[in-house]
């Protein structure tokens, strides 16, 4: 994607959270650039999605802070998009509705909202289904629009939590594609949490490996390899060996 660099678009400086006692979020640190895909792997239960939840500022830090284009972290001034794994699509609006609404609380002017949603439904091959109602969808096709709601909004960054965890191989790898399509399209820059360390590798630029709790950064790495990946190449079954052996409970 010949990103620069300098370009900078997400600076975390030693983010910790507690809950009382209970210490999740350990001190870290990392910077993100604008265009970047970033998978974030760990133990079971070490605080993937509650460091998720601090940088949509749904938690607040306990310390540290969160920059975006060199400024804190605001969801009132900065665009933040999530994906969560159970689906999220609006039951009473149709397909195209659902992909307008976030566009229309954010008050883009009515030319602006057209062309974004025209171009997911171009995009995700929506076009015949614009119409209907989730509850007259596949999953997979549910969980299309649900993306495809995210990336209109072109938001400053994008969080994905696990959006494929209840769904078969073959699935995944469909919607996967279709991640990496629209992000290669629209040059968003991705987070994405899963512990599906197979997927990290098919996605990420960069994978980050998170500690067991409280979670710390224990190891970054970069995937050097072309997209799209083939999950049977030794390069690709190297990064993924690994990694699996960097996430040890014990360590």
């Amino acid at each position: 994607m010949g990103k620069d660099a300098s370009a900078v678009k997400v600076d975390v400086r030693n983010l910790t959270k507690c809950f009382g006692d209970l210490r999740v979020l350990d001190n870290l640190s990392f910077q993100i650039q604008k265009g970047e895909f970033v998978c974030v792997v760990g133990p079971t239960g070490c605080g993937k999605t509650t460091f998720l939840n601090c940088l949509t500022r749904i938690y607040e830090p306990t310390e540290g802070n969160l920059y975006i284009d060199g400024e804190p972290t605001d969801p009132k001034k900065h665009s933040l998009a999530r994906v969560f794994q159970e689906p999220s699509a609006i039951p009473w609006l149709s397909v195209r509705d659902n992909l307008e609404f976030g566009l229309k609380i954010k008050r883009y002017p009515t030319a602006e909202i057209q062309k974004r949603v025209e171009m997911i439904i171009e995009l995700m091959g929506l076009k015949d289904m614009q119409k209907k109602y989730p509850k007259e969808l596949s999953v997979s096709a549910l969980q299309r629009v649900i993306i495809g709601r995210a990336f209109a909004m072109q938001p400053d960054l994008l969080l994905m939590d696990e959006p494929y965890g209840q769904m078969d191989i073959k699935m995944r790898f469909y919607l996967e594609d279709e991640v990496l399509r629209l992000w290669r399209e629209l040059q968003s820059t991705v987070v994405f949490i899963t512990h599906n360390i197979e997927e990290a590798v098919y996605l990420a630029e960069r994978v980050l490996i998170l500690t067991n709790k409280p979670a710390s950064i224990k190891e970054e790495v970069y995937i050097d390899l072309p997209h799209p990946r083939d999950v049977t190449q030794h390069r690709f079954i190297e990064y993924r060996n690994y990694i699996t052996d960097k996430i040890k409970w014990w360590e």
